[in-house]
């Protein structure tokens, strides 16, 4: 029996929250945490929530043909999972990260009374740099009935007083920490800093927008809303157009969770389920204070209460030689972000811009920088007559814009842009470079676990691979040829790759042959062995395998970040299947596979999870590591996470569903740490 996706998710969420409560973390990075669990639950919302209680209402028959997440009891498991999180979450928030604050002579106005020495300056804050921002509306009026409230936008709910005895009429003022700022630092006193929710500006300062008004009742609201892009699977018109205009209708699709302040009374819910059409599983009793993803832009008065910097490592031979092209004509280069430098990857495109002898570069864009110093390398070249070749994947979610606005930029320069086409999603991250050199054509290739994105590069764990490997570039270089053709095209002709796993290709097949070999050394009295690291594993054809591997007697060993349907052991059963999940100060987004024992290991890299969308949707691309050192550092780098104590928890055994410490649950420096000390000493 699989585990439910998005129960697994919770379960991931979760496990950041605890980070926030974990006190051997510096005190603001657990804010920072409490952030990120506040954007992920956000996303949830806004992307799986819609999802979940669409199928929900299917017929059974109907159900019944489909995954264990439709069954009719999930949304209420969801439902009660959630509210027991936040509970956790307003729990660590108030009696713990509000308290230490304090004690650092930080003091947070967090639903108090504010000092009678602040009023004054609350009021001018209000009165000159927020009222031009605001926009009061009296809902009772005919003009302003339909009126929508944008996703993910703060706004407060007023009820008050109207003229006819016991009746009230209603209001509505949106909150501008979009166009402002959520926090504003007012001056000291006696030694102590004090912050104040812009929300809070705006209720002390309600009389200036209801003039004559008698409040009766204020409440914070905020509607997620459905926020997936749809598109029919056809193949003709311009997609970019298309995926534009699925854009603008996202900040008014479908509401998928109303939030509202816990003590807005039950006849002020029912008034605005009303207003706004909608349904009971879509709202949500919060707190006095949404969106706590701006948590992340709280105000810094001490750095002592962050992660101490990390200086980004260089590998010597790179910091010696200036040519890229030249070093990887000696070996291949494996870096292990964010503890190394990203610096590489821009000298990889940086350089190809300017020397004389690239030709062509060819390269896949899923997420990048707003100011993507890559991009304007690509452009560069393109004006210095390279022929550049992007694959842009349009549908890349909350992306999309920012990849559109890229796509035209790049065009504008003369890149040849190949856009993605509404039924696939290109999602590796690899490149090509070739070069001419006096009678010689040669080609450098760089293949990634993580997006071409710098930015992302000092807080993602990747991997990034460099080398010139013939039969590596020979694959990609048919890769690039078949992303030029119709999608129903590269199917319909027999494409055979060497080296690369590439889905809709081999990726699936090729692997069952390695867990296939697992499998057969334990039949001939060797030992089995498979470590894997991803982020998500959820696709049934993968787990039936790595469990008939576990059954066979094949020692498995998955880490995973998010989402893991896998059970690692029938109830009251033995197992050779061990699952970890492990968060710490990076976001883990390595994805490798590592097969057999030590010198004999195959491994492999690439930008795949195991999911349907990635094993059967998407265009994903892994390579074998061939390099002896390359090979041994991810088995080395695996071993280190394997026996983390300190940031890992089992999944599947309920520890992280019971884990809610207060303080550290560390028995020793956990494996980030301990990977920097690694590559630092090497």
């Amino acid at each position: 029996m699989l585990i439910n996706r998005d129960i697994s998710w919770l379960e991931f969420n979760l496990r950041i929250l605890q980070e926030a409560a974990d006190k051997s973390v510096p005190l603001y990075e657990r804010i920072k945490f409490l952030s990120i669990f506040s954007s992920n639950l956000d996303e949830f919302f806004r992307v799986r929530y819609p999802y979940i209680t669409t199928l929900a209402k299917l017929d059974k028959k109907i159900r019944k043909q489909a995954s264990i997440e439709t069954r009719e009891d999930v949304v209420s498991e969801i439902q009660s999972e959630i509210n027991r999180q936040l509970d956790i979450y307003g729990h660590i928030l108030q009696e713990q990260i509000i308290p230490e604050l304090r004690e650092n002579r930080i003091i947070f106005y967090y639903d108090s009374e504010v000092l009678d020495v602040h009023r004054a300056e609350i009021k001018e804050l209000f009165l000159s740099q927020i009222l031009s921002f605001v926009q009061p509306l009296y809902l009772d009026t005919d003009l302003n009935k339909k009126f929508v409230p944008e996703n993910s936008k703060l706004y407060l709910f007023i009820s008050m007083k109207d003229q006819e005895p016991g009746t009230l009429k209603h209001g509505i003022v949106n909150i501008p920490s979009d166009r402002l700022q959520r926090f504003y630092v007012l001056s000291p006193v006696d030694g102590n800093q004090y912050v104040i929710f812009i929300d809070d500006i705006i209720r002390l300062n309600l009389p200036f927008l209801f003039p004559g008004s008698e409040i009766q009742g204020v409440y914070s609201i905020k509607f997620n809303r459905n926020s997936e892009i749809y598109l029919n699977h056809e193949l003709s018109g311009d997609i970019l157009l298309k995926i534009e205009k699925e854009l603008k209708k996202r900040d008014l699709g479908a509401p998928s969770r109303f939030l509202y302040e816990s003590a807005m009374p039950r006849n002020v819910q029912f008034l605005i389920a009303g207003l706004f059409g909608l349904n009971f599983e879509e709202m949500f009793a919060g707190g006095r204070y949404h969106q706590l993803s701006d948590l992340a832009s709280f105000p810094k008065f001490d750095q002592d209460l962050t992660y101490q910097k990390r200086r980004q490592l260089l590998l010597p031979e790179l910091r010696d030689s200036a040519d890229i092209f030249n070093v990887l004509h000696t070996r291949d280069i494996l870096l292990h972000l964010p503890y190394q430098s990203y610096n590489p990857v821009l000298s990889f495109f940086n350089q190809a811009a300017v020397d004389s002898g690239v030709t062509d570069i060819y390269i896949t864009l899923y997420r990048v920088a707003a100011e993507s110093h890559i991009i304007n390398a690509l452009i560069s070249a393109a004006r210095n007559g390279k022929k550049v070749t992007a694959f842009i994947e349009l549908k890349a979610r909350f992306d999309e814009g920012n990849n559109i606005r890229w796509s035209k930029e790049m065009k504008k320069a003369g890149i040849n842009i190949i856009y993605s086409q509404p039924n696939i999603k290109v999602h590796s991250k690899i490149a090509l470079i070739k070069k001419s050199s006096g009678n010689q054509m040669l080609s450098y290739a760089l293949l990634s676990t993580g997006n071409f994105n710098e930015i992302t590069a000092q807080f993602y764990t990747d991997h990034v691979l460099m080398t010139t490997d013939p039969s590596i570039i020979n694959d990609l270089l048919v890769l690039f040829k078949v992303l030029q053709k119709d999608p129903d095209e590269r199917l319909k002709t027999k494409t055979v790759f060497e080296k690369l796993l590439i889905s809709q290709f081999n990726m699936l097949e090729q692997f069952e042959k390695l867990i296939d070999g697992e499998i057969q050394k334990v039949k001939q009295g060797k030992e089995g062995l498979i470590r894997i690291k991803l982020n998500n594993l959820e696709e049934p054809t993968m787990i039936s395998s790595l469990q008939r591997a576990g059954d066979a007697g094949v020692t498995v060993q998955v880490i995973v970040r998010s989402v893991c349907c896998m059970q690692p052991a029938r109830a009251g059963e033995p197992s050779n299947i061990a699952i970890k999940r492990l968060v710490d100060r990076y976001l883990e987004h390595t994805r490798f596979f590592i097969f057999g024992t030590d010198q004999h290991a195959e491994v492999i890299m690439g930008s795949a999870d195991w999911m349907n969308r990635n094993i059967h949707h998407r265009i994903e691309v892994c390579v074998p590591i061939i390099a002896s050192d390359c090979k041994k550092e991810l088995i080395d780098y695996f071993s280190l996470q394997w026996s983390d104590d300190a940031k890992t928890t089992l999944v599947g055994n309920g520890q992280e569903h019971d884990w809610q410490h207060s303080g550290s649950a560390a028995t020793g420096p956990g494996a980030q740490e301990l990977i920097y000390e690694y590559l630092e000493h090497k």
